[in-house]
């Protein structure tokens, strides 16, 4: 393939008009991720749970991989299996030392179960693809009053919580002296991840899913420390990569993901050389010398 036709692949937008129309389901979708893939993936970075993330999207995808093979729902297969990797590793609590060896070993039990689930699947390679990286597909009226009324009740559930957990995230050990429930705060928050994980999963596929609930939150810290701009900043950036990939997405003839997590991933290096040029500057604009310069 030349390098004509590889762009081509990429971008061609050719009756792109026409297609819009038939995707504004999948936008408005996509729209709703973002808005929770920045909300939750503050409270991901607070309480750094980058490699939970991982090791959840590895057990939904097992479940999704379950589900599609004995002909059930596949985002209710997702969700019992990303729920379930969330309640043990909420069990575990904030006092489990081996926590990242666990994870590490519920990822690749998650993969190898839904590899064996998928090698036992006949029906079409498509399905079986999306799962892992995402598709671009015509979401039904009642499929996004669904995912939106799930998200709502996720944000909700955030929102009352957000302060205790707040809390929890920045000073566990003051939180438990203070009488706050960090036990049941940190349980609550990993079935809400759950969740999280399990929506975010038809839009960006299993092994993507960090793009939305990780990067977004990842690349607003890099550029402010301010609670409430970190999490507006966090929302804006996964809804640009969600809606921009699944717009860019509809002029190629690649699955959405690819698309999803350049944009995703270009935000952050952006944010990254941002913050880095402000590191180097104090609070009046001026650039701060090293010491071998102030020396010299």
């Amino acid at each position: 393939m030349d390098l004509g036709n590889l762009l081509h692949s990429i971008f061609n937008f050719e009756n792109y008009g026409e297609l819009l129309v038939l995707v504004q389901n999948s936008i408005w979708a996509g729209a709703v991720l973002g808005l929770l893939g920045g909300l939750m993936g503050t409270f991901v970075m607070k309480r750094d749970l980058a490699f939970a993330v991982h090791g959840i999207s590895e057990l939904s995808f097992a479940g999704a991989a379950f589900a599609l093979l004995i002909g059930a729902d596949i985002i209710l297969g997702s969700l019992a299996g990303s729920v379930l990797a969330a309640v043990v590793l909420g069990l575990m609590g904030v006092r489990a030392r081996d926590k990242n060896s666990i994870i590490g070993v519920i990822m690749p039990f998650g993969l190898g179960l839904g590899i064996l689930f998928l090698s036992l699947y006949e029906g079409r390679a498509a399905n079986k693809f999306g799962l892992l990286t995402g598709q671009i597909v015509s979401v039904g009226t009642v499929q996004l009053q669904v995912l939106a009324a799930a998200a709502v009740v996720v944000m909700l559930a955030l929102v009352a919580i957000w302060r205790p957990l707040t809390f929890a995230s920045v000073d566990p050990d003051v939180a438990t002296a203070r009488g706050v429930p960090v036990r049941a705060l940190s349980l609550a928050f990993m079935v809400l991840l759950g969740i999280s994980v399990a929506l975010s999963i038809q839009i960006v596929g299993a092994l993507l899913v960090l793009a939305l609930l990780i990067t977004p939150a990842a690349a607003a810290m890099r550029v402010t420390s301010s609670p409430r701009l970190v999490v507006t900043l966090s929302i804006v950036f996964a809804m640009t990569a969600t809606v921009g990939g699944i717009l860019l997405a509809l002029g190629g003839r690649l699955p959405i993901s690819p698309y999803v997590t350049t944009l995703s991933f270009l935000i952050y290096v952006a944010c990254r050389v941002i913050g880095g040029a402000r590191a180097k500057r104090g609070l009046n604009g001026r650039v701060v010398r090293s010491s071998s310069t102030a020396a010299a």
